[in-house]
């Protein structure tokens, strides 16, 4: 007798890829729109293996979609992703008070070493501006070709004042007079060396009332360079506490207390120069 009729076992449905995936990445933030004239588009944010941040795009939840290096296909479409973030590593931190004092401390010191430095310069530029006494500073700024390399006067001869209108050059090198008095010739300074074969003398004349004029407005020029040459330092120093404001480590308060203390130095710095010139021009036009 044939066995009874039976229906057959239902087989286990089927699981479509349309089908979503029953344990979906976790997305920071999931939007559903209509953002274009398409239809229905949905955007997602979330972190990929590298710990950066995209947004990936698409222009249907029914389509099937899948990432690679951080390209999104579309059924072959290729759909625009954008990067927020993109290897957002580092950890930001604040400078301690200690840095910042450390900051100030190495900007008011640049400073005032620079201006240390313009009033020496200025100081050895006016010693060496003729006047009517011999002074051994008046021969600082020659050089001597010695060797084929230029060096100064002071370095290879030792300079002395024998009284009070004269100067005396003798060398070390007895071979480098030669050099010495070319050297000296070639000044603008108008002395005429006498060369003996051991050492140099040269008589410094006295200066006539034109000239002690003409030397004076020299004086002055070089005093107005080395006042700009301060400002020059003290705008720089401005700036660098404008910069540390901007960076949030100084306030605006304290900017302004930097900035009146650095115009306390650069007038004080600017007295010297006053002073130094006044000095060099009383010279000048001493008879």
């Amino acid at each position: 007798m044939a066995a009874p009729f039976s229906s057959p076992t239902t087989p286990p449905p089927l699981r479509s890829i349309f089908q979503p995936n029953p344990n979906p990445p976790k997305a920071l933030l999931s939007l559903t729109g209509s953002f274009h004239r398409g239809g229905p588009h949905c955007a997602k944010v979330g972190y990929n293996s590298i710990g950066a941040t995209s947004v990936s795009l698409w222009s249907s939840s029914a389509n099937y979609s899948s990432l690679r290096n951080g390209s999104t296909k579309l059924s072959g479409k290729p759909v625009s992703v954008k990067r927020l973030l993109q290897n957002r590593r580092g950890v930001v931190r604040n400078a301690t008070i200690e840095e910042i004092e450390a900051e100030k401390s190495l900007i008011e010191d640049d400073a005032k070493g620079r201006m240390e430095k313009t009033i020496d310069t200025m100081r050895a530029n006016f010693n060496s501006v003729r006047t009517g006494r011999a002074n051994p500073s008046m021969l600082d700024k020659i050089e001597v070709e010695y060797y084929g390399t230029p060096v100064s006067l002071k370095s290879i001869a030792q300079i002395s004042t024998p009284d009070a209108s004269s100067l005396l050059v003798q060398p070390y090198d007895k071979s480098s007079l030669k050099a010495i008095e070319k050297a000296i010739v070639s000044s603008d300074l108008g002395l005429t060396p006498n060369n003996d074969g051991e050492v140099i003398r040269m008589s410094i004349p006295q200066l006539t009332s034109e000239r002690r004029k003409e030397l004076s407005k020299m004086v002055a020029k070089l005093a107005e360079e080395g006042k700009v040459a301060l400002r020059n330092i003290r705008r720089d120093a401005l700036k660098a506490y404008e910069k540390l404001e901007k960076e949030k480590k100084l306030s605006e308060d304290n900017v302004k207390d930097l900035s009146s203390d650095l115009q306390k130095l650069t007038d004080e710095y600017m007295k010297k120069l006053d002073n130094i010139f006044k000095q060099k021009e009383k010279e000048l036009l001493k008879v």
